[in-house]
């Protein structure tokens, strides 16, 4: 219907709209108080999903996603042409994820749709381990929470855009360099 729901995540609770609905989009900017000029991931249900977002994948990204997804890595990929500006960065990326959460994952599953997945909290404050604390920052103005208990996460997904030999974090997150840089070895570098 074009509403934004609280949900929860393998990190924190986030804040959920359908991302190919760019008035939803809109209304999840409006409730963070978020610049759209600064992109929020998506969490995707699987490669068919993410295939219709990203124009290519990367051996690199590929060897990430085989390693780390399901999980709390957010790739930033070259988007599609066809997507609208509010999940696009400056430099044609997207940032997606399959989510380890179950809830997460049966939600985009079930919706047949790509959501936003950004922490439920105003730009600035906490992100919402509890839904209490969801409710605390978004009551009166949203209808539905998803209630998954507590999460123990201290930081939400960490964010990598992955360039040809090369990856940038663009946030730390629950998934350090070390990780990465295990994987990727140590001909890739990482900043």
């Amino acid at each position: 219907r074009g509403d934004v729901i609280v949900f929860p995540t393998e990190t924190l609770y986030g804040l959920g709209a359908d991302a190919l609905n760019s008035a939803a989009v809109k209304k999840v900017f409006q409730l963070k108080g978020r610049d759209p000029n600064n992109p929020f991931p998506v969490l995707v249900a699987d490669r068919t999903m993410l295939n219709s977002l990203v124009a290519e994948i990367s051996p690199l990204a590929d060897k990430l996603m085989a390693c780390f997804w399901p999980g709390p890595l957010t790739l930033v990929l070259p988007a599609r042409e066809n997507l609208a500006p509010p999940l696009v960065n400056s430099t044609g990326g997207i940032g997606v994820r399959i989510s380890s959460q179950p809830i997460a994952n049966e939600i985009v599953r079930i919706l047949g749709r790509p959501i936003t997945a950004t922490s439920a909290n105003p730009s600035g404050q906490p992100g919402a381990q509890t839904l209490a604390q969801a409710r605390n920052y978004f009551s009166g103005k949203i209808e539905i929470f998803v209630d998954g208990g507590e999460l123990n996460a201290e930081t939400g997904s960490t964010v990598a855009a992955v360039m040809e030999n090369k990856i940038k974090i663009i946030r730390a997150g629950e998934i350090g360099k070390d990780q990465l840089q295990i994987i990727v070895g140590k001909g890739i570098e990482i900043e």
